[in-house]
Protein backbone atom coordinates (compact mmCIF):
# COMPACT_ATOMS: atom_id res chain seq x y z
CA UNK A 1 0.00 0.00 0.00
CA UNK A 2 1.40 3.37 -1.02
CA UNK A 3 1.96 6.09 1.56
CA UNK A 4 2.04 9.81 0.82
CA UNK A 5 3.29 12.66 3.01
CA UNK A 6 3.84 16.39 3.02
CA UNK A 7 7.05 17.36 1.25
CA UNK A 8 9.79 18.71 3.53
CA UNK A 9 13.27 20.12 3.03
CA UNK A 10 14.70 16.95 4.53
CA UNK A 11 13.32 15.04 1.51
CA UNK A 12 15.50 16.95 -0.95
CA UNK A 13 18.38 14.47 -1.17
CA UNK A 14 16.38 11.31 -1.85
CA UNK A 15 13.88 13.05 -4.13
CA UNK A 16 16.67 14.53 -6.25
CA UNK A 17 18.37 11.16 -6.48
CA UNK A 18 15.23 9.45 -7.81
CA UNK A 19 14.37 12.32 -10.16
CA UNK A 20 17.89 12.18 -11.63
CA UNK A 21 17.36 8.54 -12.63
CA UNK A 22 14.80 9.60 -15.25
CA UNK A 23 16.50 12.90 -16.16
CA UNK A 24 13.17 14.39 -17.29
CA UNK A 25 13.15 17.96 -18.64
CA UNK A 26 9.68 18.97 -17.39
CA UNK A 27 9.67 21.69 -14.73
CA UNK A 28 7.46 19.58 -12.46
CA UNK A 29 10.32 17.07 -12.05
CA UNK A 30 12.23 19.48 -9.84
CA UNK A 31 12.39 19.48 -6.05
CA UNK A 32 12.21 23.26 -5.69
CA UNK A 33 9.03 23.49 -7.76
CA UNK A 34 7.45 20.60 -5.87
CA UNK A 35 8.38 22.16 -2.53
CA UNK A 36 7.37 25.79 -3.11
CA UNK A 37 4.07 24.99 -4.86
CA UNK A 38 2.91 22.20 -2.53
CA UNK A 39 0.34 24.29 -0.66
CA UNK A 40 -1.09 25.72 -3.89
CA UNK A 41 -1.52 22.30 -5.50
CA UNK A 42 -2.23 20.40 -2.26
CA UNK A 43 0.46 17.89 -3.16
CA UNK A 44 2.04 15.03 -1.26
CA UNK A 45 5.00 12.84 -2.12
CA UNK A 46 5.75 9.16 -1.78
CA UNK A 47 8.13 6.45 -2.86
CA UNK A 48 7.71 3.00 -4.34
CA UNK A 49 11.05 1.23 -4.45
CA UNK A 50 13.20 3.40 -6.74
CA UNK A 51 10.33 5.53 -8.05
CA UNK A 52 9.40 9.03 -6.92
CA UNK A 53 5.64 9.56 -6.59
CA UNK A 54 3.50 12.66 -6.26
CA UNK A 55 -0.22 12.89 -5.54
CA UNK A 56 -2.06 16.22 -5.64
CA UNK A 57 -5.55 17.61 -5.33
CA UNK A 58 -8.24 16.71 -2.85
CA UNK A 59 -9.73 13.36 -1.71
CA UNK A 60 -11.90 11.92 -4.44
CA UNK A 61 -10.22 14.11 -7.05
CA UNK A 62 -6.54 13.19 -6.76
CA UNK A 63 -4.20 13.21 -9.73
CA UNK A 64 -0.69 11.78 -9.93
CA UNK A 65 2.59 12.79 -11.54
CA UNK A 66 3.91 10.23 -13.99
CA UNK A 67 6.50 8.44 -11.82
CA UNK A 68 10.23 9.14 -12.17
CA UNK A 69 12.87 6.60 -11.26
CA UNK A 70 13.92 3.10 -12.30
CA UNK A 71 12.49 -0.38 -12.08
CA UNK A 72 9.29 -2.08 -13.17
CA UNK A 73 7.22 0.87 -14.39
CA UNK A 74 4.17 -1.25 -15.07
CA UNK A 75 4.19 -2.36 -11.44
CA UNK A 76 4.35 1.18 -10.07
CA UNK A 77 1.50 2.31 -12.39
CA UNK A 78 -0.61 -0.58 -11.09
CA UNK A 79 0.16 0.58 -7.54
CA UNK A 80 -1.07 4.05 -8.46
CA UNK A 81 -4.23 2.51 -9.92
CA UNK A 82 -4.87 0.78 -6.60
CA UNK A 83 -4.22 3.97 -4.63
CA UNK A 84 -6.63 5.93 -6.84
CA UNK A 85 -9.24 3.22 -6.42
CA UNK A 86 -8.90 3.33 -2.63
CA UNK A 87 -9.42 7.09 -2.80
CA UNK A 88 -12.50 6.74 -5.02
CA UNK A 89 -10.64 8.30 -7.96
CA UNK A 90 -10.20 7.37 -11.57
CA UNK A 91 -6.43 7.34 -12.10
CA UNK A 92 -5.23 10.50 -13.80
CA UNK A 93 -1.53 10.91 -14.62
CA UNK A 94 -0.03 14.31 -15.44
CA UNK A 95 3.25 15.50 -16.90
CA UNK A 96 3.54 12.94 -19.68
CA UNK A 97 5.61 13.73 -22.75
CA UNK A 98 5.14 12.14 -26.15
CA UNK A 99 7.79 9.62 -25.14
CA UNK A 100 6.27 8.67 -21.79
CA UNK A 101 2.79 8.69 -23.35
CA UNK A 102 4.03 6.08 -25.81
CA UNK A 103 5.63 4.15 -22.96
CA UNK A 104 2.38 4.10 -21.00
CA UNK A 105 0.30 3.10 -24.04
CA UNK A 106 2.67 0.24 -24.75
CA UNK A 107 2.27 -1.04 -21.17
CA UNK A 108 -1.52 -0.52 -21.06
CA UNK A 109 -2.83 -0.49 -24.66
CA UNK A 110 -6.22 1.18 -24.98
CA UNK A 111 -6.58 1.72 -21.23
CA UNK A 112 -5.94 5.49 -21.09
CA UNK A 113 -7.36 8.57 -22.76
CA UNK A 114 -4.70 11.23 -23.51
CA UNK A 115 -5.21 14.99 -23.49
CA UNK A 116 -2.64 17.63 -24.43
CA UNK A 117 -2.52 20.42 -21.78
CA UNK A 118 -1.30 23.48 -23.72
CA UNK A 119 -1.29 25.78 -20.69
CA UNK A 120 1.28 23.47 -19.07
CA UNK A 121 3.72 23.26 -22.01
CA UNK A 122 7.19 24.42 -20.94
CA UNK A 123 9.10 26.91 -23.09
CA UNK A 124 12.54 25.55 -23.97
CA UNK A 125 15.26 27.80 -25.37
CA UNK A 126 18.81 27.30 -26.60
CA UNK A 127 21.13 28.35 -23.78
CA UNK A 128 23.60 29.87 -26.25
CA UNK A 129 20.87 32.02 -27.83
CA UNK A 130 19.72 33.25 -24.42
CA UNK A 131 23.31 34.20 -23.54
CA UNK A 132 23.92 36.15 -26.75
CA UNK A 133 20.42 37.19 -27.93
CA UNK A 134 21.88 36.84 -31.42
CA UNK A 135 19.90 36.80 -34.64
CA UNK A 136 17.38 39.02 -36.42
CA UNK A 137 14.37 37.74 -34.47
CA UNK A 138 15.90 38.82 -31.15
CA UNK A 139 16.94 42.28 -32.37
CA UNK A 140 14.12 43.95 -30.35
CA UNK A 141 15.43 42.24 -27.20
CA UNK A 142 18.93 43.53 -27.90
CA UNK A 143 17.56 47.02 -28.46
CA UNK A 144 15.88 47.04 -25.04
CA UNK A 145 18.97 45.57 -23.40
CA UNK A 146 21.29 48.12 -25.02
CA UNK A 147 19.01 50.94 -23.90
CA UNK A 148 19.25 49.72 -20.32
CA UNK A 149 23.04 49.40 -20.48
CA UNK A 150 23.44 52.90 -21.93
CA UNK A 151 20.93 54.83 -19.83
CA UNK A 152 21.18 53.54 -16.28
CA UNK A 153 23.89 53.35 -13.65
CA UNK A 154 23.49 49.61 -13.19
CA UNK A 155 25.20 46.80 -11.32
CA UNK A 156 24.55 43.07 -11.44
CA UNK A 157 25.44 40.80 -8.53
CA UNK A 158 24.84 37.27 -7.31
CA UNK A 159 21.87 36.71 -5.04
CA UNK A 160 23.46 35.29 -1.91
CA UNK A 161 21.52 34.24 1.22
CA UNK A 162 22.50 37.41 3.09
CA UNK A 163 20.67 39.50 0.45
CA UNK A 164 17.38 37.59 0.55
CA UNK A 165 15.65 40.00 2.93
CA UNK A 166 16.35 42.93 0.63
CA UNK A 167 15.04 40.92 -2.33
CA UNK A 168 11.94 40.01 -0.33
CA UNK A 169 11.21 43.71 0.19
CA UNK A 170 11.56 44.25 -3.57
CA UNK A 171 9.27 41.29 -4.25
CA UNK A 172 6.59 42.70 -1.94
CA UNK A 173 6.83 46.07 -3.67
CA UNK A 174 6.61 44.40 -7.07
CA UNK A 175 3.44 42.64 -5.93
CA UNK A 176 1.98 45.88 -4.60
CA UNK A 177 2.59 47.64 -7.91
CA UNK A 178 1.17 44.73 -9.90
CA UNK A 179 -1.81 44.21 -7.56
CA UNK A 180 -1.02 40.56 -6.91
CA UNK A 181 -3.82 40.22 -4.38
CA UNK A 182 -6.47 40.95 -7.00
CA UNK A 183 -5.05 38.64 -9.70
CA UNK A 184 -5.49 34.96 -8.87
CA UNK A 185 -2.44 33.70 -10.76
CA UNK A 186 -0.17 36.36 -9.24
CA UNK A 187 -1.56 35.74 -5.76
CA UNK A 188 -0.77 32.03 -6.00
CA UNK A 189 2.65 32.73 -7.49
CA UNK A 190 3.46 35.20 -4.70
CA UNK A 191 2.92 32.42 -2.13
CA UNK A 192 5.35 30.14 -3.98
CA UNK A 193 7.90 32.95 -4.37
CA UNK A 194 7.72 33.74 -0.67
CA UNK A 195 8.40 30.10 0.21
CA UNK A 196 11.25 30.06 -2.28
CA UNK A 197 12.87 33.09 -0.67
CA UNK A 198 12.27 31.76 2.84
CA UNK A 199 14.24 28.63 1.95
CA UNK A 200 16.63 30.04 -0.63
CA UNK A 201 19.85 28.93 1.06
CA UNK A 202 18.61 25.48 2.04
CA UNK A 203 17.39 24.81 -1.51
CA UNK A 204 20.87 25.66 -2.83
CA UNK A 205 19.48 27.91 -5.53
CA UNK A 206 21.30 30.39 -7.75
CA UNK A 207 20.11 33.93 -8.33
CA UNK A 208 20.97 37.38 -9.58
CA UNK A 209 20.14 40.92 -8.50
CA UNK A 210 19.98 43.93 -10.81
CA UNK A 211 20.41 47.40 -9.30
CA UNK A 212 20.16 50.93 -10.62
CA UNK A 213 22.32 53.05 -8.37
CA UNK A 214 21.70 51.18 -5.10
CA UNK A 215 18.04 50.28 -5.69
CA UNK A 216 17.06 46.74 -6.64
CA UNK A 217 15.08 46.92 -9.89
CA UNK A 218 15.01 43.19 -10.66
CA UNK A 219 16.03 39.72 -9.56
CA UNK A 220 15.92 36.16 -10.80
CA UNK A 221 16.29 32.63 -9.37
CA UNK A 222 17.03 29.30 -11.04
CA UNK A 223 19.06 26.09 -10.96
CA UNK A 224 20.01 22.99 -12.93
CA UNK A 225 16.94 20.94 -13.86
CA UNK A 226 18.51 17.87 -15.41
CA UNK A 227 21.74 16.92 -17.18
CA UNK A 228 21.34 19.37 -20.08
CA UNK A 229 18.79 21.98 -18.94
CA UNK A 230 18.56 24.77 -16.40
CA UNK A 231 15.24 26.10 -15.12
CA UNK A 232 14.32 29.69 -14.28
CA UNK A 233 11.91 29.75 -11.34
CA UNK A 234 11.49 33.48 -10.74
CA UNK A 235 12.18 36.62 -12.76
CA UNK A 236 10.88 40.00 -11.63
CA UNK A 237 11.74 43.57 -12.62
CA UNK A 238 10.19 47.02 -12.45
CA UNK A 239 8.63 47.78 -15.83
CA UNK A 240 9.62 51.47 -15.78
CA UNK A 241 13.26 50.51 -16.28
CA UNK A 242 13.29 49.75 -19.99
CA UNK A 243 15.41 46.70 -20.75
CA UNK A 244 15.66 45.48 -17.15
CA UNK A 245 13.96 42.16 -17.91
CA UNK A 246 16.10 41.54 -21.00
CA UNK A 247 19.29 42.44 -19.14
CA UNK A 248 18.77 40.35 -16.04
CA UNK A 249 17.63 37.39 -18.15
CA UNK A 250 20.81 37.48 -20.24
CA UNK A 251 23.22 38.09 -17.36
CA UNK A 252 21.78 35.29 -15.25
CA UNK A 253 21.87 32.79 -18.12
CA UNK A 254 25.49 33.78 -18.84
CA UNK A 255 26.34 32.97 -15.21
CA UNK A 256 24.40 29.73 -14.76
CA UNK A 257 24.05 28.11 -18.19
CA UNK A 258 27.61 27.37 -19.41
CA UNK A 259 27.80 23.61 -19.92
CA UNK A 260 24.04 23.28 -20.45
CA UNK A 261 22.24 23.09 -23.79
CA UNK A 262 18.77 24.34 -22.86
CA UNK A 263 16.90 26.79 -20.65
CA UNK A 264 13.43 25.86 -19.40
CA UNK A 265 11.43 28.99 -18.57
CA UNK A 266 8.44 26.92 -17.45
CA UNK A 267 4.84 27.28 -18.67
CA UNK A 268 2.53 30.24 -19.16
CA UNK A 269 -0.41 28.86 -17.10
CA UNK A 270 -2.73 30.05 -19.88
CA UNK A 271 -2.01 33.73 -19.22
CA UNK A 272 -2.05 35.56 -22.57
CA UNK A 273 0.41 38.24 -21.48
CA UNK A 274 2.86 35.67 -20.19
CA UNK A 275 2.41 33.57 -23.31
CA UNK A 276 3.20 36.52 -25.55
CA UNK A 277 6.28 37.40 -23.51
CA UNK A 278 7.66 33.85 -23.60
CA UNK A 279 6.92 33.41 -27.29
CA UNK A 280 8.79 36.64 -28.02
CA UNK A 281 12.07 34.89 -27.11
CA UNK A 282 11.37 32.22 -29.77
CA UNK A 283 11.70 28.88 -27.97
CA UNK A 284 13.56 26.18 -29.86
CA UNK A 285 10.71 23.84 -28.94
CA UNK A 286 7.79 23.44 -26.58
CA UNK A 287 8.05 20.70 -23.98
CA UNK A 288 4.62 19.20 -24.55
CA UNK A 289 2.69 17.68 -21.68
CA UNK A 290 -0.24 15.32 -21.64
CA UNK A 291 -2.66 14.01 -19.06
CA UNK A 292 -3.56 10.32 -19.19
CA UNK A 293 -6.91 9.31 -17.71
CA UNK A 294 -7.84 5.69 -17.11
CA UNK A 295 -10.98 4.69 -19.02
Amino acid sequence: MLEFKKIELSDKEWVNRLLSLSDYRGAEYNFTNLFIWDVVYKSEIGRFRDFFLLRAGTPGEYYYLYPAGRGDRREVIEELMEDASREDCNLSLIGLTRETKGELEKMFPGKFRYTAIRDSFDYIYEAEKMMTLSGKKLQPKRNHLNYFVSNYNWTYEDLTPDKVEEVREFSHEWCRRNECKSVDTLALESCAVEKCLNNYGSLNLKGGILRVDVQIVGYTIGEALNSDTIVVHVEKAFQEFRGAYQFINREFIKKIAPGFQYVNREDDIGDEGLRKAKESYYPIFMHEKFTATLF
